[in-house]
């Protein structure tokens, strides 16, 4: 048995017979509500035991959500390692701050769930992988969508053969937000926050996962986890923020199909997210956040219903270690280096006049680009950045060559 398998199985054998793991969440408030109703039931029913809750803020009330009796709240979180002693904590602070967190997570003898993106840098991730290899720990990432049973059986049908060699991978969305939706956080809408990288972009945050279905899909198209060899980005916004809201970007890895991803914030219409893959024998559309999956043969898409939460999972492993784990950090090494190049991109082109258009008042004011959803769905159809598409406002991208296995870049526009 490996160091690391006798640390989990250490793990499992941990509690007393019947006992609930004991659960902290580090970030209650915002998103971090979100992971309180998902544990909410699993409290109920004595899967786990909520036992802290930390927040810089008080911890806001959430009927979903009942703080049970007896759960400590701390607004420091090395604190509640110290006094609470959970088994497992969820991490839903900035991304900034995960890292630390994170390893201070691991030193205390609990696994983690750690909300995405896990981290900022290369660096960072093989940071966190050394103290996961050193602990023997388990780090979940908190890409929900990779639990999806749609994205299992587009994935099984890729390694099948069904849709031939895959050539293509792409996604497209076009969402909306309000101004209110930039002055939700102090770090909403920035690049640095405190002199570390905050990057709350379109890419980075609320479309995260469709970058990460897309590495998943080609995931399952090559050999393991997408290794990139360059990333090509366009970056543009259309607020006086300091990271995109619109943007094209391709991953070419060292073996499997290019990825494209075309997204925005500011779309005409709504487009929830969709993962296009074509192959030499066909063509597979998944809607990822609906879950609706169009596959060779089918004359339309069809909701594939079912989705494993990663907590749950997370408890499943460490019961037994053999139960792998939906999203381990590992697998979330490639898009650690899609943002790591977005991090180091040139600031996003500002888009104006009689292009950008306002609809609404005060908070709840749209910017929406015209023409935008027609552009984003050309290039991810056609494979193409938007400054390939001769679009008159498009920039040219900026490119990083990642020049060997260790993830060294180079840069150049």
């Amino acid at each position: 048995m490996t160091a690391a398998a006798q640390a989990a199985a250490g793990r499992a054998g941990s509690l007393p017979p019947g006992a609930a793991p004991r659960v902290a969440v580090v970030g209650a408030n915002g998103h971090g509500r979100w992971h309180r109703r998902v544990i909410a039931p699993l409290h109920a029913a004595g899967r786990l035991r909520l036992v802290a809750l930390v927040d810089v803020r008080p911890v806001e009330d959430d009927p979903a959500a009942p703080v049970p009796d007896g759960t400590l709240v701390h607004t420091d979180h090395r604190e509640m390692l110290r006094t609470a002693r959970p088994d497992v904590v969820v991490v839903c602070t900035p991304p900034h701050t995960h890292l630390p967190i994170a390893l201070d997570v691991l030193a205390s003898g609990a696994d983690l769930l750690l909300e995405k993106p896990p981290v900022l840098s290369t660096a960072e991730h093989r940071a966190l992988a050394a103290a996961l290899a050193s602990t023997g720990r388990a780090c979940q990432v908190g890409f929900q969508a990779l639990g999806s049973a749609a994205l299992t059986e587009l994935t099984d049908a890729v390694r099948a053969g069904r849709l031939g060699t895959v050539t293509g991978i792409a996604t497209v969305a076009a969402w909306q937000r309000s101004d209110a939706y930039y002055a939700r956080a102090p770090w909403a809408g920035r690049r640095t926050l405190h002199g570390r990288p905050v990057l709350d972009g379109a890419l980075a945050n609320p479309l995260a996962h469709a970058v990460m279905q897309c590495l998943a899909v080609a995931e399952a198209a090559g050999d393991g986890p997408v290794e990139p060899a360059r990333i090509e980005v366009e970056r543009y916004r259309v607020r006086p923020i300091e990271v995109d809201d619109t943007a094209t970007l391709r991953v070419l890895s060292r073996s499997g199909p290019p990825i494209v991803a075309a997204v925005t914030l500011a779309g005409e219409d709504f487009v929830a997210g969709e993962v296009v893959v074509t192959g030499t024998a066909g063509r597979a559309v998944l809607e990822y956040p609906t879950d609706r999956l169009l596959l060779p043969g089918d004359a339309d898409p069809r909701e594939v219903p079912g989705r494993r939460g990663l907590l749950e999972n997370l408890l499943d492993h460490r019961a037994d270690p053999a139960v792998p784990l939906i999203a381990p950090l590992a697998r979330t090494a490639g898009f650690t280096a899609v943002l790591e190049a977005v991090t180091t991109a040139p600031e996003p082109a500002p888009l104006g006049g009689d292009l950008v258009a306002a609809t609404g008042d005060g908070p709840q004011r749209v910017l929406t680009v015209r023409g935008i959803n027609r552009l984003l769905r050309r290039a991810a159809d056609e494979g193409a950045l938007l400054s390939e598409l001769a679009v008159p406002w498009a920039v040219a991208p900026h490119r990083t060559d990642l020049t060997d296995q260790e993830g060294t870049a180079t840069h150049c526009n």
